[in-house]
């Protein structure tokens, strides 16, 4: 059973940077894709940033077009989220999530598709 850890979050103020971690524990997928999300209680999780294996290809949402920027490192099994220019709009519990899908160039957007979810860390901004 794959884990993921996320770390990074806490408090931050409007304008700051935060940089998001998550480990995966065990490299049981010879490839996978990754993304981060947030919560929307009675209704599917939202994406943020999605990356597919290669790194080529990410996906992001509108809100945060030219302030966040995924990336991973393979041989770690890790996967990042570099958050700048924080807005307190950004305050949330970002979660992480693996798709196994079988792809080195496909990014996975959609969060029905990702089988494994880390627990989340808290992001709170201020104004």
């Amino acid at each position: 059973q794959v884990q993921l850890v996320e770390s990074g979050g806490g408090f931050a103020q409007a304008g700051d940077s935060l940089r998001l971690s998550c480990a995966a524990s065990e490299r049981t997928f010879s490839v996978y894709a990754l993304g981060w999300f947030l919560p929307a209680p009675g209704k599917e999780r939202v994406l943020v940033e999605a990356i597919s294996w290669s790194g080529v290809t990410t996906a992001y949402a509108d809100s945060v077009k030219g302030r966040f920027t995924i990336t991973r490192d393979n041989p770690k099994n890790t996967v990042y989220l570099q958050m700048n220019s924080l807005k307190p709009e950004d305050t949330a519990v970002y979660h992480c999530a693996l798709s196994a899908h079988n792809s080195v160039t496909v990014v996975i957007s959609a969060p029905g598709l990702y089988d494994y979810w880390g627990q989340g860390t808290q992001v709170t901004v201020s104004s």
